[in-house]
């Protein structure tokens, strides 16, 4: 049995669109392309969605 591998922002699957596995905290995510800016630039967005995303949060 194959693994979803879905966004973790818009839920889009692996077979809807293209996306990119990252690691945080020992664990693995997939995110797409449409959302890694929010990955990169706007880390404020991912909190809920993703555990202790408010420490990657600038001081």
């Amino acid at each position: 049995m194959s693994k979803i591998r879905a966004c973790i922002v818009c839920k889009k699957t692996s077979l809807e669109t293209a996306v990119t596995k990252f690691y945080h905290k020992e664990s693995e995510f997939y995110i797409c392309s449409q959302h890694i800016p929010v990955l990169i630039h706007k880390p404020e967005e991912l909190v809920g969605l993703l555990d202790g995303a408010d420490e990657l949060l600038g001081a």
